[in-house]
């Protein structure tokens, strides 16, 4: 990746339609609703492929990091393979970074899992969404997974705080937003505090929690995806551009917020040009050890 010549790098995009499998249409009401919630506006009416995507960044010369949610045991929906996305980071690795998801119900095998993914197809980093997988982030089912992470200095992506998936489903979709609350992190940040952890997304209605976690753990990221910047709050802008401005990341949460639009709202937000630069593109460079590569 010639980091040099990328304008910026996204840290939080989803592979939305695999390209080695038939698409699981079961739990297709959570896509409908996240929708309708986001606005999204589909090209050809169906979210993109993994192709499609990167066609997308590399036109904007944006790097990405892109994963899929593996979300088997709780909603029940087959994932995308993690193996299928980092094919396509290694047939890519100008402007992809490849990170997997493991449901942490899967155990032992998921942590035999993650030392595969890690040393046979490359993957850079993990990704976790307590919500949709339904567990705290400091349940010790998920430390195995994390002993592994760990071991290899990757980081890992926790969603956090309110959550698109299931609003304004009867019940939420059966989803609790208790498990994206983003103090259970703290715990996981103590207990790994050589593992880089990113808590994704302003965590409302937490989000001075995430801030307070941030700034007593040096471990510790916040990513901005999932939020048009014109809505953040002042604390979490204030915070952005002073004591965290070496921890926070461009981030959209693609496709369902798309980058030109993050970008172009961001351009609106009192950000000192120096920090403007950290968010985004320098501190994804240094979370990722990307200087290394």
């Amino acid at each position: 990746m010639d980091i040099d010549r990328l304008v910026a790098i996204d840290t939080h995009v989803h592979a939305e339609v695999s390209c080695c499998q038939p698409p699981d249409l079961f739990a297709k009401e959570f896509d409908e609703a996240a929708d309708k919630y986001f606005g999204t506006i589909l090209k050809a009416g169906r979210r993109p492929t993994i192709p499609e995507t990167i066609a997308h960044y590399r036109e904007r010369n944006i790097g990405f990091v892109m994963f899929t949610v593996d979300c088997e045991a709780n909603v029940g929906r087959r994932r995308i393979s993690n193996e299928e996305i980092a094919g396509f980071a290694r047939e890519n690795a100008d402007i992809m970074i490849a990170f997997a998801s493991i449901d942490p119900h899967k155990g032992k095998m998921g942590a035999r899992e993650a030392r595969q993914l890690i040393d046979a197809h490359g993957v850079r980093g993990f990704k976790f969404h307590p919500t949709m997988q339904g567990f705290f982030a400091n349940d010790r089912l998920a430390y195995p997974l994390y002993e592994v992470i760990a071991e290899h200095g990757l980081p890992a992506v926790f969603h956090s705080g309110h959550s698109g998936m299931g609003s304004g489903m009867r019940g939420g979709g059966g989803l609790r937003l208790k498990y994206s609350e983003p103090i259970h992190l703290d715990d996981v940040a103590a207990d790994f505090p050589d593992m880089k952890i990113v808590i994704a997304h302003p965590s409302w209605p937490w989000q001075e929690q995430a801030l307070s976690i941030a700034l007593h753990k040096p471990n510790v990221y916040i990513d901005l995806s999932g939020w048009s910047p014109k809505y953040f709050s002042p604390e979490l802008v204030k915070y952005a551009n002073t004591l965290l401005k070496d921890r926070v990341l461009f981030a959209s949460d693609f496709p369902l917020i798309q980058p030109d639009r993050w970008l172009a709202d961001f351009d609106t937000l009192p950000v000192k040009p120096e920090v403007r630069a950290l968010i985004l593109k320098e501190n994804a460079v240094r979370l990722l050890d990307l200087r290394k590569h």
